[in-house]
């Protein structure tokens, strides 16, 4: 038995020795190359994901997964207590943000066409610490979002009822009460139980109900436009919001632009993955940009900014006009394609612990494909989470605790162009380089929080102003140490792929407007999300202390040998 044992473990250090050699030809890495992506070498072990998404379907994974709440509740929300009818340039400019993180998603890509996202950009360029961080985040943006869309879509056919005959005996169905929302249950469930038929079969229902969705949008913005009065848009900037309430709007209206990134996590799926991927993220940013300034002009037109509800912008927006069917057809059809998020967004969870499981982070049960390549277990595992959380958990729990865990992994991303685009991994003149983008990171989220003290009604005291012009001063001088730091390969062209350009002001753009949103959450989210992640880390340090015993088991095995 201890020669069998001692065998397999010989033979198995020297197929890791395989694919570690493997692992640096698909990267590309050299004494003088940069990081390159390629195949999917060091994971030849396991069977691979069936490649079967087209550019379409991508962009229609990425439009299903972002387009949800940010029409049919953010853009009344902002135009009615922030931005009045200047609400779509609130939209314009978290639109260029959200594009300078969706260009780095768009680069990792189309370099590194494998499933798992932020967590797999993270493993390759700062370590599996870093990488188990970010497996924590996109778990709060894949399961923790499907949950809450689902609970808020639950409370929305109870709201509709109630419209309808508060007296109804279904009320007392759908809301029993004790924070159950049977609702929520359902739309979860089914949305399980249709994935675990398999992604080839759940994307056709995917492109359908994405097709719908931008029908709908496209519907209600050109409906609000030709219903639009010009005098509803005049002032275009009301004076009790003023510039500063476009921003604090563009700051609520990033989150409606949160949801592109899982094509990322699908493109171990995706055909020609490094021309698609990236294609597929930036068409989706085009579109639903596209979608949120016309439907945000629209209904700042149709309806005085006053008048606008936070709640039910546009349904109530056309009852305000008189076009009852109008408003039904939206309450309808927000309630018909909600669901479409909720099975878009849990899709990616399997994918990502696909991943993790591969890298020996989660148990060999999460690798496990059916046939046809579906990843039933992993899927039914995340599927009982998320039906769990649906079911019991009210939204207003989860809201900051997502926000704040998506943030940072697009900002986890976005360190990884940087650290990714350096002239060569091993050149050790570039190893401070980690330390000048963690000191960047650092002062962008404390000038977020002075920021936010600066531009409170309360902060007057005149060490608030000194602290946050010199964060603000300090912020600048590292950016600019870490543009002069090291020669920016420039020469990748050739090998086809997709480059974020203006490395690495763009990335460092978009780690501070990611790390400034996080600083405008409130205490309880921010405590939230450090305790949440200091529980994946001490997972991971206890998972490091197994990995080195059971090491030790070996040797010592292998010593008596």
């Amino acid at each position: 038995e201890r020669r069998i044992f001692t065998n397999h473990i010989i033979l198995r250090s020297h197929h890791k020795g395989i694919l570690s050699h493997q692992k640096q030809e698909r990267m590309g890495v050299s004494e003088q190359s940069p990081l390159i992506g390629g195949s999917n070498g060091h994971r030849d072990d396991h069977e691979e994901l069936h490649r079967h998404l087209s550019l379409f379907d991508l962009v229609c994974i990425g439009v299903g997964a972002t387009v949800g709440s940010g029409v049919f509740v953010l853009i009344g929300l902002i135009a009615h207590t922030s931005a009045g009818p200047a609400v779509f340039l609130s939209w314009g400019i978290a639109g260029i943000a959200a594009l300078a993180s969706g260009l780095c998603y768009a680069e990792l890509g189309g370099r590194f066409p494998e499933a798992g996202s932020s967590y797999l950009y993270a493993k390759e360029t700062m370590g599996e610490l870093a990488s188990v961080i970010a497996a924590a985040c996109l778990t709060l943006e894949y399961t923790g979002s499907a949950s809450a869309v689902a609970r808020s879509w639950g409370d929305k056919v109870v709201e509709y009822i109630r419209s309808r005959d508060s007296e109804s005996f279904l009320i007392s169905i759908l809301d029993p009460g004790l924070g159950i929302n049977p609702c929520a249950f359902v739309v979860s469930l089914g949305s399980v139980l249709l994935l675990l038929e398999g992604v080839k079969e759940s994307k056709s229902v995917t492109n359908f109900f994405s097709s719908l969705n931008v029908s709908l949008v496209m519907f209600m913005a050109v409906m609000s436009i030709i219903l639009a009065k010009k005098e509803n848009l005049t002032p275009l900037i009301p004076p009790e919001f003023g510039a500063a309430g476009i921003l604090r709007g563009a700051t609520s209206s990033f989150f409606g632009y949160i949801g592109f990134d899982e094509i990322c996590c699908v493109s171990g799926e995706a055909m020609n993955p490094s021309k698609n991927v990236p294609r597929a993220i930036i068409l989706t940013l085009i579109i639903v940009t596209s979608l949120y300034i016309s439907a945000s002009l629209g209904l700042a037109g149709m309806v005085p900014y006053e008048e606008i509800s936070e709640t039910s912008g546009f349904p109530n927006g056309f009852r305000y006009v008189g076009h009852g069917w109008a408003a039904d057809i939206t309450a309808l059809g927000e309630l018909a394609v909600l669901p479409l998020v909720v099975l878009v967004t849990i899709m990616a969870q399997p994918r990502l612990c696909y991943a993790m499981s591969v890298d020996g982070l989660l148990p060999q049960i999460f690798t496990e494909m059916d046939s046809s390549g579906n990843l039933r277990e992993g899927t039914r595992i995340a599927g009982i989470v998320m039906v769990t959380i649906a079911t019991l958990v009210p939204f207003s729990y989860l809201d900051d605790l997502i926000s704040s865990g998506i943030l940072l992994a697009f900002t986890m991303t976005d360190v990884s162009v940087i650290l990714v685009r350096q002239a060569s991994p091993t050149d050790v003149s570039c190893y401070p380089l980690k330390n000048k983008v963690v000191t960047f990171n650092i002062l962008s989220f404390v000038t977020g929080l002075l920021l936010r003290s600066f531009y409170s009604h309360d902060a007057t005291a005149r060490w608030v102003q000194i602290l946050t012009i010199f964060s603000c001063v300090g912020t600048l001088f590292i950016g600019y140490k870490i543009q002069t730091h090291c020669n920016w390969s420039r020469n990748q062209q050739s090998i086809g792929l997709f480059l974020t350009p203006f490395v690495p002001v763009l990335p460092l753009i978009g780690c501070f407007v990611n790390l400034y949103l996080i600083a405008q959450l409130e205490l309880s989210g921010l405590l939230a999300i450090i305790g949440y992640v200091g529980l994946f880390v001490g997972f991971y340090f206890y998972h490091v202390q197994r990995r080195a015993n059971n090491r030790s088991e070996t040797e010592r095995m292998l010593s008596m040998h």
